[in-house]
């Protein structure tokens, strides 16, 4: 009886509660302030695994920019806009899960991710359930190609390669480059193909190699390259690898340049490379000092939260992923008040339209989703400084 008569309450209370129309927040989030209406984005980054710190970095980007702008104007009415965040760890195996924590919360929109396979892992599920995702510097030509709801603000592999190979042929005069990367990332391999085709396309030629995952010495492949006699070697790899390239690189002598992609432009490379013989280049997203107010803004933001600066490897520094992390947020918000609704379908069907000036560039997108971007910073690390210096804008004829 005593069963009976709980179970008897916990119905009513289920049916209370339906009556009411009533929608529950997402598990652990409180009911908006004021009873404000909410608009949720999803953020869809990795906050572990290889591509933990970068994905944290990004985050840092939306997360300010809410701060900055935390309620949108839908259909004449003020919405709060609420972050809900999910770690899909790296992975292309977590990522349809933390896709469908998404779904589950109704997000109206999804941001991310850093990190090419996971989001081509997520898009699918993403794409089952109608909902618009904002790619943010996954630049695998893939993300948007194989997937009907993903658009993306960043430059794709296609370009970001050959503008590497033009670099290093041309203006470092590299005639050799040793190409290293991770066996099964498609991040990597992407990157690996478009350079090696637009390196030996102008007359150079190329050494490649794989590493397994979880690789922590990499002192063989840099003697390798050096017994290949390669001016440069170009590894598209993520964070923790790069700085473990750079510390190899410093101990065996290597004498040519260290070439890496958007994943190298961060505080802990550059810290990596301080002190030591190396010289490091990147292709990137934003140059630290192009928006002065934003620099400051977020800096501020960054030294006043200690779990922000934590994030962020420690320091204030300004992180390329950062501002584009910045201008995805203010992507999303464009694509809710064109389609004024959080409805994900009338945002997917407004997202493609949007036209938005954001700190790294003007974004439009083209028909397939991708950004209309022609053009890259190629920054170099300041080994005496510690920071990055600003070396050209690179473009790829």
């Amino acid at each position: 009886m005593k069963k009976l008569l709980a179970c008897t309450l916990a119905l009513v209370m289920a049916l209370s509660l339906a009556a009411c129309g009533g929608k529950q927040a997402p598990e652990g989030e409180a009911p908006a302030e004021n009873g404000d209406k909410v608009v949720r984005i999803g953020v869809f980054e990795p906050q572990t695994g290889d591509n933990g710190a970068g994905g944290k970095q990004e985050i840092l980007g939306m997360q300010y920019a809410n701060s900055i702008q935390p309620t949108v104007d839908i259909g004449g009415e003020t919405y709060e806009v609420k972050l809900e965040i999910v770690d899909n760890r790296t992975s292309a195996e977590n990522g349809p899960s933390a896709a469908a924590e998404l779904v589950n919360r109704d997000v109206s929109i999804v941001l991310g991710s850093y990190g090419s396979g996971v989001s081509m892992a997520g898009g699918k599920v993403f794409e089952e359930a109608g909902i618009p995702a904002v790619g943010v510097t996954c630049t695998n030509p893939q993300v948007t190609a194989d997937c009907s709801v993903y658009h993306r603000i960043c430059f794709t592999d296609p370009f970001q390669g050959p503008a590497l190979a033009s670099y290093a042929y041309d203006g470092l005069g590299v005639k050799t480059a040793y190409v290293l990367g991770m066996l099964g990332s498609d991040y990597d391999q992407g990157l690996m193909y478009y350079f090696t085709e637009a390196f030996e396309a102008l007359g150079g030629t190329v050494v490649s190699e794989e590493f397994p995952e979880g690789t922590a010495n990499f002192v063989s492949y840099i003697n390798n390259a050096k017994s290949a006699g390669a001016g440069a070697i170009f590894a598209p790899v993520s964070i923790n690898y790069a700085q473990l390239i750079v510390e190899a690189a410093d101990a065996q002598g290597f004498e040519g340049a260290l070439l890496g992609s958007d994943t190298w432009d961060s505080n802990m490379v550059v810290e990596s490379a301080k002190g030591k013989n190396a010289d490091v280049f990147v292709t990137t997203f934003y140059q630290e000092g192009g928006n002065p107010e934003f620099d400051d803004g977020i800096r501020e933001w960054i030294n006043a939260n200690a779990d922000a600066k934590t994030n962020n490897g420690g320091n204030d520094m300004v992180a390329a992923v950062t501002a584009m992390g910045y201008d995805a947020y203010f992507t999303a918000l464009e694509a809710i008040k064109a389609a004024g609704s959080t409805d994900p379908k009338a945002v997917l069907e407004a997202l493609p339209s949007v036209s938005y000036e954001g700190i790294c560039g003007h974004i439009e997108f083209d028909e397939v989703g991708d950004a209309k971007r022609d053009s890259a910073f190629i920054k170099t690390a300041n080994t005496e400084t510690g920071v990055w210096d600003f070396v050209k804008v690179q473009s790829v004829q």
